[in-house]
């Protein structure tokens, strides 16, 4: 296995796990959630439950861009010191991302920052398969 798709199985542990402060907290409040016909809004729940909520949303819409430039490349056989810093810098940016965002520590601007950061990792990774064709 290459670092690279090692790095995006760490990311997908991550987007699977992260689901799990958001339940912890639903379970933990005082919203009544025993009617299972609809979740309720994450609004009405304790703010971090709700952010939560949001960093494992916001982990998915990263997700799936990168993962499929790591698979992109590893098809074409791009791996260098560029595509395993990105996919490692883009784990650790995920990983302080949902840290901040659930503790609510990353505020504005620090989370966007973070966030873009992710996102010049995905652009960066997929520049290195462009220009090994």
């Amino acid at each position: 296995m290459t670092a690279e798709l090692a790095w995006l199985l760490a990311t997908a542990l991550l987007g699977a796990s992260l689901w799990i402060p958001y339940i912890v907290g639903v379970n933990t409040s005082p919203v009544d959630t025993t009617d299972f016909t609809r979740p309720a809004d994450p609004a009405v729940h304790a703010a971090w439950v709700h952010r939560a909520w949001r960093a494992h949303l916001n982990l998915l819409e990263q997700m799936m861009p990168f993962a499929v430039v790591v698979l992109i490349a590893h098809a074409a056989g791009v791996s260098n010191a560029v595509t395993v810093w990105t996919c490692t810098a883009f784990f650790w940016i995920r990983v302080i991302h949902a840290a901040g965002m659930i503790s609510g520590l990353a505020v504005f601007p620090i989370r966007p920052i973070i966030f873009t950061l992710g996102w010049l990792c995905i652009l960066i990774l997929a520049l290195q398969v462009l220009l090994a064709a």
